[in-house]
């Protein structure tokens, strides 16, 4: 499993330098909606997992205001490097591994992770890590500028490393949020984006 995690940090090290020129104006505008209808209280403390190259944190920053606070997460130190580059205000950038967070346990209002949880190996385990993560009442946001469909053959075809980087079906989302002790699990798959979200009791 060791191997297979530094695999997928090596292949994300490779990508940043061009990242932010794959993304379309249309890309950034859909997540720019998601991240807007989500409704985030300001003041909330968020963690951005998988940040990436920071393409959520201007709209995190935004939605949590001067009061709140953004972290954000990655296991690439190069996409965690120019998300950094960017000198957002109110973030703190870690790298790391979602499975796995040197974070306190009811830490967060909000966990978010765009773009990211098809390439977590264990999703179980990240789910649980995540819902310990969460403050009580608090929510999980899994989110993709497009289909699950679309994700998955996007993924299939890049192959290699990514290549099974697959988002489960409705069921298995559900079952796992569950296992995880998360409820309200509400999932939304449309042409245009995905979004699940669930909260911690």
């Amino acid at each position: 499993m060791i191997l297979v995690v530094m695999a997928h940090r090596e292949y994300f090290n490779q990508k940043a330098a061009e990242w932010d020129s794959l993304l379309s104006e249309e890309t950034i505008q859909c997540l720019k909606t998601i991240i807007r209808e989500l409704a985030i209280k300001p003041g909330s403390i968020i963690l951005d997992v998988g940040t990436g190259t920071g393409v959520l944190l201007p709209f995190l920053v935004e939605a949590t205001g001067q009061d709140g606070k953004v972290v954000a997460l990655d296991i690439a130190e190069e996409m965690l490097a120019r998300a950094k580059a960017k000198n957002i205000h109110n973030v703190d950038y870690v790298l790391g591994d979602i499975t796995c967070t040197p974070f306190d346990e009811n830490t967060f209002d909000e966990v978010i992770c765009n773009s990211c949880f098809p390439h977590v190996l264990d999703k179980p385990r990240a789910l649980r890590e995540m819902a310990r993560l969460l403050k009580p009442g608090g929510r999980l946001v899994i989110c993709h500028p497009m289909s699950r469909e679309a994700v998955n053959e996007l993924h299939r075809s890049i192959g290699g490393v990514v290549g099974n980087d697959l988002l489960p079906d409705d069921e298995e989302m559900q079952s796992l949020c569950r296992q995880a002790g998360l409820v309200q699990v509400n999932i939304t798959n449309t042409h245009e984006k995905y979004i699940l979200t669930a909260r911690k009791p």
